[in-house]
């Protein structure tokens, strides 16, 4: 007689092995865990559970493909199970598929219409797409199934922010942290939304946590958020290299691997979310329409939101091929501009919203360029190159940035000189300001202002009888905060005058009713900057060490007044207290900048655009010799 167990028939050994694969793999052994699975599989090809896991085990190796493959064959014989769909609609999300991660995530609800993590994954999907809304009916349905889930309360956070209510976003994002407190990704985005309503309660506590946890290694901020509040362009290239690290867990796919191109002409793509009435687009339209078609060969590429107005009109008619790709995935632009046989692709956006750098991550050019949208850098090993110039970049900065750089010879900021000005402009009763008082500005928007600044701002006021501070009108409650701000500095709230938003020209228009604007630091006025000087309203500035900080002081330098930069607070505050006090100093410089808007470099788009063409043709130029990308100046 013998104490030895019988022989395992081929299902219990199949059973056996997969129990052991499951152990072995929740120890992170994937080495010894995929031949069990594959073992059972071999057994019984269909296994749900094997599918699901060996497809987890090829998702942590790398091998996104092949996890999908197994997840496609589980959903096929096991449409029940929605596991399989959920899992394969979170890898179609990093590869940018959207449209197929949504409907993979639709189809585990239709199966589990309360399974809380598809339900969280569906809103994420929706929110990249841009459907703000939807995204947010998502998340509601999360947060009513299970009020303590915190990534939903987050992403809820997030997308009310987004869907331009900063206010819910605040009290969102409060809700989240008291569920992890811990939680370093939601700091910044918390303090941004509270800027947007200038909502200071814990400003500099919260701006100096995320630094610090910036440096000790946590994404405790956004890249571009950050330059609201942080002027250290260290802190900055830490925040764009975290950034991408988190966004980009797994290597894109590579699509452009040194294959070389023979053109006749340059072919440059532009893609950005912001052709339409936005800054990017008052900035750039006119590069787009004077582009030497003899030597280039441009193209757009829109991505979303999807807005029809004139100067999308405009822009489209400009480009002898352009693209809306709002709805079509990373990946799939990025192989659009590959297939173009693109040699230099430009992006507008950066980190800015409805930015998409995941195609850029694909490599889908030679060289690409981050250029106007994002003050700052895109980080390490995304982008060859980074548009600027002396100052907004100085020398021996380069460090800070993960670019290569070059340096245009005077302004790095293309102007559109066709920006048409309302003949009509309107009276100070009209705009509720003062008939005879001194008029500060600042059209800057909310999220720019700050406490130090300010305060610089209310002793301004203080100290010039009779002046008034005219800012752009916001949500609801920055006029109430902003006022309280005042009142609790000494300051008449009514002395608070807020402009409402109006059309380009009208509002270029009433710039002539302000005698002096003031800009904001760490992040200057940049378009708001080059409107103001376009209607001939001077400009004082704080120069600081950010690219951000650095754009007025660059523009003033490209527009012939130097002498308008500062660098300290109380250097600029004492030269605004100063041309507020001194009508004929001001008066001069008004008529200096009325003489400098038609002669000098900073309005004169086709020398702009020439600078832009030499940096283009020497980096492609750099590119056909097999050089490595590498810093130079453009020759004035």
């Amino acid at each position: 007689m013998t104490n030895e167990a019988p022989p395992l028939g081929a299902a219990d050994t199949a059973r056996a092995n997969f129990s052991e694969a499951a152990r072995l793999h929740g120890q992170g052994r994937l080495e010894e865990a995929e031949p069990l699975y594959r073992a059972v599989l071999a057994f019984d090809p269909t296994q749900r559970d094997c599918l699901y896991n060996l497809g987890l085990l090829r998702k942590a190796r790398g091998d996104l493909a092949g996890a999908l493959e197994l997840w496609r064959t589980s959903i096929a014989h096991h449409p029940g199970h929605p596991a399989a769909n959920i899992a394969m609609g979170k890898v179609l999300g990093m590869l940018g598929r959207v449209g197929e991660a949504l409907a993979a995530f639709d189809a585990a609800l239709a199966v589990s219409p309360r399974d809380i993590d598809a339900l969280n994954c569906r809103g994420n999907v929706l929110a990249r797409m841009g459907r703000h809304a939807e995204a947010l009916e998502s998340y509601d349905q999360v947060v009513t199934l299970k009020p303590t889930y915190a990534l939903a309360v987050l992403n809820r956070a997030n997308v009310l922010g987004a869907l331009g209510r900063p206010e819910e976003a605040v009290a969102a994002y409060r809700a989240g942290l008291l569920l992890t407190p811990d939680n370093d990704e939601v700091k910044g985005a918390k303090l941004f939304q509270q800027l947007q309503i200038c909502d200071w309660s814990d400003y500099q506590a919260a701006s100096d946590l995320i630094v610090r946890r910036l440096g000790e290694g946590a994404p405790a901020d956004l890249p571009f958020t950050l330059l609201a509040h942080c002027d250290d362009p260290a802190a900055q290239l830490t925040a764009a290299n975290l950034h991408l690290k988190t966004r980009f867990p797994v290597a894109p796919q590579v699509l452009w691997r040194g294959e070389p191109y023979a053109h006749d002409r340059i072919r440059v793509a532009y893609v950005s979310a912001d052709f339409r009435n936005h800054a990017v687009a008052h900035l750039i339209a006119g590069l787009f329409e004077r582009h030497d078609r003899h030597r280039f060969e441009i193209s757009g590429y829109a991505l979303g939101p999807r807005v029809e107005d004139s100067k999308r009109d405009r822009i489209r008619a400009a480009f002898p091929v352009f693209h809306d790709v709002a709805q079509v995935g990373d990946l799939e632009v990025a192989r659009m501009i590959r297939a173009a046989e693109t040699d230099i692709v430009v992006d507008l956006n950066g980190f800015t919203a409805h930015c998409r750098p995941g195609i850029f991550a694909h490599r889908p050019a030679p060289i690409q360029i981050n250029y106007l949208g994002h003050p700052g850098t895109m980080g390490r090993g995304i982008m060859d190159y980074i548009l600027a110039d002396r100052v907004v970049i100085p020398s021996g900065s380069e460090a800070f940035f993960g670019e290569q750089v070059i340096r245009l010879p005077h302004s790095y900021q293309v102007n559109d000189r066709d920006r048409a000005i309302a003949a009509r402009t309107p009276s100070r009763a009209e705009a509720g300001l003062p008939q005879d008082g001194f008029v500060f500005a600042c059209f800057n928007a909310n999220y720019k202002l700050n406490p130090p600044v300010f305060d610089v701002w209310m002793r301004l006021l203080a100290n010039v009888p009779g002046s008034v501070l005219w800012l752009l009108e916001g949500k609801e409650p920055v006029g109430r905060n902003l006022r309280a701000e005042a009142q609790a500095r000494g300051v008449d709230p009514g002395r608070l005058i807020f402009a409402p938003r109006a059309a380009p020209e009208d509002h270029l228009a009433r710039h002539r009713l302000a005698d002096l604007f003031l800009d904001t630091l760490p992040y200057n006025a940049h378009t708001t900057a080059s409107d103001a000087l376009w209607t001939g309203l001077p400009l004082v500035t704080c120069a600081g060490r950010g690219f951000a900080a650095r754009v007025a002081a660059s523009l003033l330098t490209a527009v012939g007044l130097p002498e308008l930069i500062t660098g300290s607070l109380e250097a600029y505050e004492a030269l605004a207290l100063d041309l507020a006090g001194n009508p004929g100093r001001l008066s001069a410089i008004k008529a200096r900048l009325a003489a400098n808007r038609e002669i000098a470099p900073l309005f004169d788009t086709d020398l702009s655009r020439r600078h832009i063409e030499a940096a283009y043709a020497t980096s492609w130029e750099r590119q056909r010799r097999g050089e490595p990308p590498a810093s130079f100046d453009v020759p004035a």
